[in-house]
Parts: C-alpha cells; structure tokens; sequence
C-alpha cells in the first residue's frame, strides 16, 4: 500500500504489516483513504482527533446553513392608499431581511371578473420594491386569488451581515466616552458671562 504520513507527507509503498508498526511505533491509526486506488492509500492519523475535527465542521456548516423562508402578504384589489403603504413597509422589511415574499390579491364576488385590477397593483408594487427584490413567479390567477412570488436581490446571510453591522455602528457612538466638561476657575469674575441660548439639534 502507500503509505502518507501524520502531515501529509509522502512515506512510500510500504507492507501493510510494516504499516501497522510505523503507526504503533507513532502512537496513531492507519486509516485506509483510498481503497479503490492501485495501489491502495493509507494514512498514518489519530483517528478520533480526526472524526471530532469533522463534527466540528459539520456543526459549523450546519450554523451558518441559511433557511429560506416566505413570508405571505395579502391584498385587496381596491386597498386604501395608507393600507397599501403600510402592507408594502411590511414587504420593504421581508425583502431588506433576505426573505422571499408571496404577495397575494383576494377577489370577492364581481371583483373576480376584473382580474387586471389585481394585476396592476402587483405590477406597480413590484415597481415600489425595485431596489429590494425582483419579481421571480409572475402574476398568476388562482382560482379568487392572484399571486406574485417576489425575490430578494440579497441573499439572507448578505442581509443579516449588513444587520449587524448597522447594529454595531449605531451601538458605537452610544458607548463613546463624554468628554469631560472644563473645570471653573478658582476665583469667580465679578461680571457675569453672557448667557447664551441652547437649540437642540433635531
């Protein structure tokens, strides 16, 4: 077999029995990596270092694995002008967050056989988050409802990293020291100082 070193060096083609005396003379396992290889490759390791280093990764990975989620916002073909603005705060926040967002219009009675009502409100919300997201499912009528599936231009770990760091940079200048008012002097003037008006900046 070949034989690779604890460090990746490279030892030879070796007897498996003199293998197995170089990795008990280590103090480490032989662990067989490539078995389908001619001849086949073996490592010198410590084998539960090794499988703990792999959890490790593992968890890691799995830590940083993003779930996308869809968020569902539904709309009425004739909203209020003020629910509208408040219903496309609530996409703007989705979209900012990484998130997907399902935009659904509900038809009731005769407002079913004015489905371009439905579709001109989706278009012109889509037109109102631009900058956030993009259309990824079109305006589709299903059954009372007429859907639109809008995508962030962000992905949710690109999202979440600009989070903290607005975070981190609106907590910075909270915890910046006061600078340290200028002690009066030891005798007072007999003049007093004129006074002079404050406004706070808003």
């Amino acid at each position: 077999m070949r034989l690779v070193g604890p460090n990746g060096e490279q030892v030879g083609i070796v007897r498996v029995e003199d293998a197995l005396r170089l990795a008990a003379e280590a103090d480490l396992d032989l662990v067989e990596v490539a078995p389908m290889a001619k001849p086949p490759v073996a490592k010198l390791m410590d084998f539960g270092k090794y499988k703990y280093e792999a959890a490790m990764k593992a968890r890691e990975a799995r830590k940083n694995q993003v779930n996308t989620v869809i968020k569902e916002i539904k709309l009425r073909p004739k909203i209020d002008p003020h629910d509208y603005a408040t219903k496309k705060g609530h996409v703007v926040r989705f979209l900012g967050g990484g998130d997907k967002v399902k935009v659904t219009i509900m038809f009731r009675g005769r407002e079913q056989s004015r489905p371009e009502l439905g579709y001109r409100l989706l278009q012109k919300l889509a037109e109102d988050v631009i900058e956030l997201g993009t259309v990824e499912s079109a305006p589709k009528q299903d059954g009372r409802n007429m859907i639109m599936v809008l995508a962030p231009t962000k992905k949710k770990s690109e999202a979440r990293a600009e989070q903290r760091r607005k975070k981190d940079s609106e907590a910075a200048p909270a915890e910046a020291p006061a600078e340290a008012a200028p002690e009066a002097p030891a005798e007072a003037s007999t003049e007093a100082a004129p006074a002079e008006d404050t406004v706070a900046a808003e």
